[in-house]
């Protein structure tokens, strides 16, 4: 059986390949303030602005390619069994060839029934708009977890944390939760590493990396495709 590696990544990984954060949108995108475009409240509210904020962030992520970090983790798919876990709703992982991905706050590339959210589709266009509908005739909206939605695949990656010898925590600031009490799940034998360009207050046991996941990331899956510590 093969070692399990985790890996867990975060907004940062995506802004390498020039997405902007969620935070970093400017705090207002058009007239609308983020959680207005980003709750059940503002989709019920104001479907369309909802609609167009997520037109134009799928643009962005069509244009987008993986950069050094992705390539790097799926890489270490030639030795480990790698299960990544992202808060990530881009397909940057996929695309760079990791296998095996959790979303836990949905896919972009993605709908879903806005009244049965078991019934999700891959969009065809970059585009949602207002009149596409589901096998129930509900409007269609973005498969993204919006403020007060449940996270997914919570269970599953809490048993992926607790069963992997190594993690690898990227580019997040380990403040959104409960996505972020993840890493409470590791064994403490685990051999832990965090990448990221700053942090308050690193996990107890981590190793933390400071600086640019494109840089650091390779080094790391080197190392442990070799057989090293990398520190």
């Amino acid at each position: 059986m093969r070692e399990k590696v985790v890996v867990f990544t975060g907004a940062g990984v995506s802004a390498e390949s020039g997405l902007r954060t969620f935070r970093d949108m400017g705090g207002y995108w058009r007239e609308y303030s983020i959680e207005s475009v980003a709750s059940p409240e503002g989709w019920k509210a104001k479907p369309q602005a909802v609609l167009e904020f997520y037109n134009e962030r799928r643009k962005a992520v069509l244009a987008a390619s993986p950069n050094a970090a992705h390539v790097a983790i799926s890489a270490l798919e030639a030795q480990f069994d790698v299960v990544v876990i992202t808060q990530n709703i881009d397909d940057l992982h996929e695309r760079a060839g990791s296998t095996k991905v959790m979303h836990v706050h949905g896919e972009i590339l993605k709908a879903r029934s806005s009244v049965d959210p078991s019934l999700i589709y891959p969009l065809a266009t970059p585009t949602l708009e207002m009149g596409q509908l589901c096998g129930h005739g509900s409007q269609l909206r973005p498969d993204v977890v919006w403020f007060g939605e449940p996270v997914r695949f919570m269970a599953e990656a809490a048993m992926a944390f607790a069963s992997a010898s190594k993690i690898l925590t990227i580019g997040t600031s380990l403040s959104v939760y409960p996505a972020a009490g993840l890493v409470s799940e590791a064994r403490p034998s685990a051999e832990k590493c965090l990448v990221a360009p700053e942090i308050d207050d690193p996990p107890p046991g981590h190793h933390f990396f400071r600086g640019k996941a494109a840089r650091i990331v390779p080094h790391i899956a080197s190392c442990w495709l070799e057989g090293r510590r990398p520190w």
